[in-house]
């Protein structure tokens, strides 16, 4: 079996454009690749191949990432998904860590929360209310990596997460992840749950652009573009 046939869903950058790295995104408890569909779709046309995985899929999305030939490679995470990302970080070296909606801190959930709770664009409540969104296998339990642990990583982390989640609050986030080395942390601004798919896919889907160019660059201290005063 080779890494790439290891994807249950995978999008493509178009013949013409110029394949600039690798996503492999694992998915939140009870939710399937369906979900990732309008993500996965809206990276690769930027350039990035985007693998998803299911929960209880967390090595294979490793051991597809660590066989991609583009770098960088970055592992994406939303849910429990997140905490399965930050753990793969924890455990071995990845050039990047993208996390959105950490878990609730009660722990692992058979689904990441009522519909409403998650998300308030029309688009994806409706894909969660399909039969092909559910995951094909329940997800396990999976804690955060410790204060310890995170304080010890070497990738670079962008968390993206609701700033009205009411599942896991804002600060409760902001808290967990703040011993980060390098930590980018954004807001969207009223936003719940399901970061990646909520209202603000689309600014979201470019801050990540953003991050990931910077990535591939000078690193992802180093500015590409800047707002200069009038």
């Amino acid at each position: 079996m080779t890494a790439t046939s290891l994807a249950p869903a995978l999008w493509e950058p178009p013949a013409a454009v110029r394949v600039r790295g690798a996503l492999a995104v694992i998915a939140g408890a009870g939710e399937g690749v369906r979900v990732y569909e309008r993500f996965g779709k809206r990276l690769s046309s930027d350039g990035y191949t985007v693998a998803v995985f299911e929960t209880a899929q967390a090595t294979d999305a490793a051991t597809w990432l660590a066989g991609a030939s583009v770098e960088p490679r970055v592992v994406v995470g939303s849910d429990l998904g997140a905490a399965a990302a930050l753990r793969l970080a924890a455990e071995s070296p990845i050039d990047g860590v993208i996390v959105a909606g950490l878990p609730s801190p009660a722990g692992a959930a058979e689904d990441a929360g009522a519909p409403e709770a998650r998300t308030a664009c029309p688009v994806h409540l409706g894909v969660l209310g399909e039969a092909g969104a559910r995951a094909t296998t329940p997800a396990p339990h999976i804690d955060l990596p410790g204060a310890e642990e995170l304080a010890a990583l070497t990738s670079p982390v962008l968390a993206v997460h609701g700033g009205a989640d009411p599942l896991t609050p804002l600060a409760t986030a902001r808290e967990a992840l703040a011993v980060v080395p390098t930590l980018e942390f954004v807001e969207t601004v009223g936003g719940l749950h399901d970061a990646l798919n909520d209202q603000s896919h689309r600014s979201v889907a470019a801050t990540i652009v953003l991050w990931l160019e910077r990535l591939r660059g000078a690193g992802v201290e180093a500015p590409i573009v800047r707002e200069v005063a009038a």
